[in-house]
């Protein structure tokens, strides 16, 4: 019997648990060390569990923008005085009981089938111990809640140990009332003001799920404008939406300290105002977890932000240890992490490898509506790193969004000028998670608009609206927006 590869992968999210199924597929010995569950944070307290939440938050704002306009009629016995009542509630402790119960489902379906494809799956938190051993292998400790420990010896090792969130030192979250995103799970009742601090991806999705759901929001951005890092275009739309729906969103504005006072909290923001809710969420961004692993000791570099750094097929300086995930602060996204952590063991392994190809990944803003993107963005094509043609077309000219009462969105596609090969997307609309994939294939593709307008689409669909944008970028061989 020859001899077979040891694998110890430390962390069990997206990066971690897909290369376990992969190496265990291509018969390496795998031990996955993980302390929280498996599917780590994007299972546990992130993805799942606020995908879950928004999807009830959707149902509520489908239901409150368009029935009337769609010419549905809700009889209840609202007494005529109060008409303007709200018909529809939301019992906020039901909701994230069935948050739970679903990121727990999902976790025990990971554990599963991790263990089903071979692997050994230890519940503890792992380290790295010293530098590469004569034979090439490495040394990793796993210390396990009752403060006993185990040391594994590993050919190779993958660092998938994620990130939590982080903190402002004058506003700690105290699980009640100031609040990170992994603790709103906890409530029971719904906030009935509650503010929003940090307009990123996470604040702007937590913020118009709970206006959605009957909070009063406040939106406290320290930027110009919500989502300061997507499309300018996608921003705008849903910046006027949010104000829109009724959210009070303040942007430049940054907060300084937030603090309890009895059943209230209090942000002081910089410039010395004080605004005042039920509850703070606070959404400021991520920390890499780096920290007591003896990285640094094993030869494995980190960046300033924390972060390890890593090439292309998930390398780290320190040879037979590869890294993925949030702990790369390449893509905070699950499948980034899950690509990175899938490469890392096809390449130790010796199979056949495609090194990470960031122009190509789609990402999607889980707000109402979605902001889904592909490829080169408007920045890029503004700070000149690609030439680009762009046509934009609004949803509000598609038949399928005017029957579904869809008003906010649109499409947007890059092109190159002489080729015509599709670079980019930009969709925001309802579904724009699914919408988004014909142009993901198209920029994997190296597919042209002429191919992209010449496939058939339904009619009426809100896909009709991807094939018009392709035929105008086709047809209309000058620069200039749709």
């Amino acid at each position: 019997m020859g001899y077979v590869t040891r694998i110890v992968i430390i962390g069990g999210g997206p990066g971690g648990y897909e290369a376990a199924l992969v190496a265990a597929q291509l018969g390496a010995e795998v031990t996955v060390v993980d302390c929280d569950g498996l599917g780590g944070a994007s299972v546990l307290t992130d993805c799942v569990p606020s995908k879950t939440l928004i999807a009830t938050a959707e149902v509520m704002t489908t239901f409150d923008s368009s029935y009337e306009e769609l010419g549905i009629i809700v009889a209840d016995d609202t007494p005529p005085m109060e008409q303007a009542a709200r018909v529809v509630g939301v019992d906020l402790g039901k909701v994230n009981r069935r948050v739970k119960r679903l990121a727990l489902a999902q976790s025990h379906d990971i554990t599963a089938s991790v263990t089903r494809a071979g692997a050994r799956v230890m519940r503890g938190r792992g380290r790295l111990e010293g530098m590469q051993g004569l034979d090439g292998s490495r040394k990793v400790v796993v210390r396990a809640a009752d403060g006993s420990e185990e040391t594994l010896t590993a050919d190779a090792v993958l660092i998938a140990t994620g990130g939590h969130p982080r903190e402002l030192p004058d506003a700690r979250p105290d699980g009640e009332r100031i609040l990170n995103w992994t603790q709103v799970y906890d409530l029971e009742e719904l906030p009935e003001e509650l503010i929003v601090v940090g307009s990123g991806v996470t604040g702007a999705e937590f913020a118009g799920a709970y206006q959605a759901l009957g909070s009063r929001v406040t939106l406290v951005s320290s930027r110009d404008r919500v989502l300061p890092g997507e499309d300018p275009d996608a921003a705008a739309v849903l910046e006027d939406v949010f104000r829109r729906r009724g959210m009070n969103v303040m942007s430049r504005s940054r907060a300084q300290s937030v603090k309890r006072v009895g059943d209230r909290v209090e942000v002081t923001l910089s410039d010395g105002r004080v605004i005042t809710g039920s509850h703070c969420l606070m959404a400021v961004g991520a920390i890499p977890n780096t920290e007591g692993m003896g990285l640094e000791e094993a030869g494995v570099r980190l960046k300033d932000s924390g972060h390890i750094k890593t090439d292309r097929v998930s390398r780290t300086s320190a040879p037979g240890v590869y890294a993925a995930g949030d702990v790369t602060g390449v893509f905070a996204l699950a499948s980034v992490a899950a690509m990175q952590g899938r490469i890392a063991m096809y390449h130790f392994l010796g199979d056949a490898v495609t090194p990470l190809n960031l122009k190509t990944v789609s990402a999607n803003v889980f707000t109402d509506p979605e902001i889904a993107t592909v490829g080169y963005s408007q920045a890029d094509v503004d700070a000149g790193k690609i030439d680009a043609r762009v046509v934009k077309l609004p949803l509000l000219r598609n038949p399928r969004a005017k029957m579904q009462g869809i008003r906010d969105g649109f499409v947007k596609i890059f092109c190159r000028p002489g080729t015509e090969i599709v670079v980019g997307g930009v969709v925001v609309a309802p579904r724009a998670s699914e919408l988004i994939h014909p142009i993901s294939i198209a920029v994997d593709n190296n597919l042209t608009v002429e191919q992209i307008a010449n496939a058939f689409t339904v009619y009426p669909s809100l896909s009709g609206s991807i094939a018009e944008v392709a035929r105008q970028l086709h047809t209309r061989k000058a620069g200039g927006e749709g």
